[in-house]
């Protein structure tokens, strides 16, 4: 197989450079096993235009900041710094992340070009044809994407998966992806479907324990599909409470399933250090790949 990708029009964009690839079998095909890919989208992935809302105190004022300066003050929003006056709610159509969720969009609205909110940051993102959107995750992603690797989007986001996948979707028109994923499966864990998919009748889950279920039910999704063979599987994240608990779920799944090979990539910040996992306290050495790797070259982050 081989892709090149061409520049595009005006109106939808262009690549910042050439891409030549040749398609890459698994690498552990010769013994039935497959790589699998698991990603948080918003700050590993991609830097999306996404508010988050804080509402003061006091005054009830709202103030919108960034996904990536919500990420940096989480633990602090109204405790100390910048933001110790403020505070979250957590109402899906009217709170904090309401520009997170979908919402019922009326017909006559739809027809007049009305669109959910993802998808209206997509295309800001995507309208300039430049490339400083793309996450310290990127590059895996499109390496995944290009040789069909089974992929499972695990995010915090509230949208529905076809909204997910409508908005990746604008990534293969605008010409940044030659296809569509190889979906494994879609987990916005903040969608009422998957959260109560996830939740097993019980409550009180947060982000990190929800994302910690859906990989073990991407997991077992990956087993049923395609046979107890020695997959590779890995999962990139920028939250280091995220981290810590698929770390967790990783080292749970090894000891029943020691023929797997697992790998959490943390890109906190911007870096991106892949660590292989073994069993509860036997973890590996964290490797972090060179500059060079981090490109589109042909062992790009090849887990």
């Amino acid at each position: 197989m081989f892709f090149k990708a061409k520049q595009q029009n005006n109106n939808k964009g262009q690549l910042a450079f050439k891409i030549e690839k040749t398609f890459e079998k698994d690498r552990n095909f010769q013994q039935g096993g497959r790589s699998f890919y698991f990603f948080d989208f918003d700050e590993n992935i991609a830097f999306l235009d996404t508010t988050v809302i804080l509402f003061h105190k006091l005054t009830q004022k709202e103030k919108s900041i960034s996904g990536r300066e919500f990420s940096h003050h989480q633990k602090n929003i109204g405790v100390r710094g910048p933001y110790q006056n403020y505070k979250l709610i957590y109402e899906d159509s009217i709170g904090s992340f309401r520009n997170y969720r979908d919402h019922e969009i009326p017909g006559w609205l739809q027809f007049f070009g009305k669109e959910q909110s993802l998808i209206k940051d997509m295309k800001s993102i995507l309208s300039t044809g430049e490339t400083h959107w793309q996450g310290p995750s990127w590059s895996c992603f499109y390496h995944a994407v290009f040789n069909r690797r089974p992929i499972a989007l695990i995010t915090a986001r509230g949208h529905a998966p076809e909204t997910l996948k409508s908005a990746i979707r604008l990534w293969v028109k605008y010409g940044f992806l030659p296809h569509e994923p190889n979906y494994l499966g879609i987990y916005p864990v903040n969608f009422p479907e998957t959260k109560k998919t996830l939740m097993k009748n019980t409550g009180g889950l947060t982000v990190s324990q929800l994302k910690k279920r859906a990989i073990k039910h991407a997991f077992a999704k990956a087993i049923e599909t395609y046979g107890q063979n020695p997959h590779r599987i890995g999962m990139s994240d920028d939250d280091p409470g995220n981290v810590s608990l698929i770390t967790e779920a990783m080292q749970e799944l090894k000891v029943d399933h020691p023929q797997v090979s697992f790998f959490v990539i943390d890109t906190a910040g911007g870096q991106f250090v892949k660590k292989e996992l073994g069993p509860q306290g036997q973890n590996k050495k964290p490797s972090v790949p060179p500059l060079e790797q981090l490109q589109l070259g042909p062992e790009v982050d090849n887990i």
